[in-house]
């Protein structure tokens, strides 16, 4: 979906087909979105003095925050990575380098930037994924077709001689292409779908191949090595017996990557992530500091200090080339529950500028998110158990109770925010999901006397005191 043209009012608009209440943070993304559309259309002497306002979000988990960053790049299409600020670790120590979310964003960029040139020679590529499954269908007989056209290049004299073989020769070349005409059109009419070929495979990497050069791993350096000594061997090709419809797939695949200019992809991949990339940590809370005798507080400073250069901006080593990390924008996210943003290093915390403390949900947001987003739990597990005949219908009363419950057991453990109606839901219709397919074409009504029947078993009084949920 294209941003061009959408105003912040419009990106909140798009945002809460999806994400219910949040609308201080809705805002500060959708002004964030719309600052970097109008950063393209400034002058060059300009353009590359303004930077990102990086975002740092702050509220309980299951809040919205990591839903409202994967709208965000979804609407945009842009490159984005979800990273754990947990997962890394200080050069030095067990773990991956923080460069690492850079070049795991440049490797989305290139995929996404791939698909697309794939979908557009899609139609191009057929003709040829046809000749190459009929040369499956009929072994040799490309060989056969090249030397016929080559003979026809070649200008015979009108007196030449024609020996008996050669007139032996042309006849069998007929009859070949005869049957081979007679195969396109079977195979055009889905008459040789089941019907079975050897195809031989390229076995995928295990991992990537180039990253020892980007500064990657000691796994990535021995998968990498391992890659390259089964390419020297030929043993990254396997031969095997599929049909002609896996076998399409497995030739499209083929054809379409021998199709595209890679360092093209590359390019154009490259220039989306450094002026369009999100990169969304996560649990940036958890690298907090909060005193100087807290356990584990260097490697956590550590971490810091490591992030610190990727969000001010630096270049950073890729197998597709130095990426300038200056204008990607960065979304910090943590609950601050055992913290303060201001337990972060000071430096890290100017790189954030913007900062959006999310709300605890409520009954209201609760019912809303039962019903409002496209998304909804309630048409997920509709639709998911109408696959089996049964029909699911909930009544008000019933949306009601199920907010209810995910408020007060929130209040009274754990705030999980709205992954508590998750746990709601499935104990609700655990029975249901479990026997559906023997009341197929039934209709199974959800009210509050039903929600309160198959929570029983969890709850021990009527106050809700004790919810284990």
């Amino acid at each position: 979906m294209a941003i061009e043209g959408l105003t912040p009012k419009q990106i909140v608009e798009k945002l809460d087909q999806y994400i219910i209440g949040q609308e201080k943070a809705k805002r500060a993304v959708a002004v964030a979105l719309r600052n970097r559309l109008r950063r393209i259309h400034l002058s060059e002497d300009i353009r590359d003095e303004v930077a990102p306002k990086n975002i740092l979000m702050i509220g309980p988990t299951g809040s919205g925050k990591t839903e409202i960053a994967r709208r965000l790049a979804k609407l945009v299409n842009a490159p984005f990575i979800k990273v754990e600020a947990t997962k890394y670790t200080e050069v030095g120590y067990v773990g991956r380098d923080v460069e690492s979310m850079i070049r795991d964003l440049m490797a989305v960029g290139f995929n996404n930037v791939k698909a697309e040139m794939e979908e557009q020679m899609k139609e191009s590529s057929l003709p040829k994924v046809e000749e190459k499954i009929l040369d499956l269908l009929l072994p040799g007989t490309e060989k056969k077709q090249k030397q016929s056209k080559n003979s026809e290049s070649m200008q015979m004299p009108e007196n030449a001689f024609i020996l008996p073989e050669q007139v032996s020769s042309e006849k069998t070349e007929s009859s070949q292409d005869s049957t081979r005409e007679k195969f396109r059109q079977m195979l055009r009419e889905g008459k040789l779908e089941d019907r079975e070929v050897e195809v031989t495979i390229r076995r995928q990497p295990r991992g990537p191949s180039m990253e020892i050069i980007a500064g990657g791993s000691l796994d990535d350096l021995q998968s990498g090595m391992q890659d390259l000594q089964n390419i020297l061997t030929g043993r990254n090709l396997k031969k095997k017996m599929v049909t002609v419809r896996e076998a399409r797939k497995i030739l499209q695949a083929e054809t379409l990557d021998s199709m595209i200019d890679p360092d093209k992809v590359a390019d154009i991949a490259k220039q989306r992530v450094e002026q369009s990339g999100i990169v969304f940590i996560d649990e940036i809370d958890k690298i907090a500091t909060k005193n100087q005798n807290s356990s584990g507080q260097v490697s956590r400073e550590g971490v810091q200090r490591d992030i610190l250069p990727i969000v001010e901006g630096s270049k950073v080593n890729t197998k597709w080339g130095v990426v300038d990390t200056t204008h990607i924008l960065f979304i910090a996210a943590g609950a601050f529950s055992m913290s303060a943003p201001s337990d972060l290093i000071p430096e890290l915390q100017g790189r954030f500028p913007l900062r959006v403390e999310l709300e605890s949900l409520t009954k209201n947001e609760f019912k809303r998110i039962l019903l409002e987003p496209k998304n909804a739990l309630t048409k997920q597990y509709t639709a998911l158990l109408e696959t089996e005949g049964l029909k699911i219908e909930f009544s008000d009363d019933a949306i009601d109770r199920m907010s209810f419950l995910a408020e007060d057991v929130n209040s009274r453990s754990e705030n999980i925010g709205a992954r508590r109606l998750h746990t709601i839901m499935e104990k609700v219709l655990e029975d249901a999901s479990f026997s559906a397919d023997e009341h197929s074409g039934e209709t199974l009504t959800i009210d509050a006397k039903f929600v309160d029947e198959k929570l029983r078993g969890v709850v021990t009084d009527v106050d809700l005191s004790r919810y284990i949920l």
